[in-house]
């Protein structure tokens, strides 16, 4: 009896998530269940309308890191909460971002010669 070693799941190793990143994914994962729980909107239901299963929500729920993004995106979407995910990187909140650009820009400022038109060929 052979086994198939390509039809066998082996678990990747990555390197261990941050601490504050594991926490602030947890904590999404449960408001996003709290968020199900206040709509009163089953997880077979709202696992449907994000088209993954139930155990990706569940995974999603609790904060898990190797779900992909995408789906966060798909359960927002169904919750009505998608507008947010735009928001994560904004530089309005960026204040370090601003910070350091800010150092690099130029003291003055020149304008610059208006540029001449190029002459018609002659014969035209």
């Amino acid at each position: 009896m052979a086994i198939r070693m390509d039809a066998m799941k082996v678990p990747r190793k990555s390197a261990p998530l941050p601490i504050p990143v594991t926490r602030a994914l947890r904590k999404l994962g449960q408001d996003l269940r709290d968020a199900r729980r206040r709509r009163r909107i089953p997880v077979a239901i709202l696992a449907e309308r994000a088209s993954i299963s139930r155990m990706t929500l569940n995974k999603i729920e609790k904060g898990d890191a190797g779900v992909y993004i995408g789906n966060y995106g798909a359960v927002l979407f169904a919750l009505g909460l998608v507008d947010r995910i735009s928001d994560l990187a904004n530089a309005t909140h960026d204040t370090v971002g601003r910070q350091l650009e800010e150092e690099q820009l130029p003291e003055r400022i020149r304008l610059s010669r208006p540029r001449k038109e190029p002459k018609p060929p002659k014969g035209e």
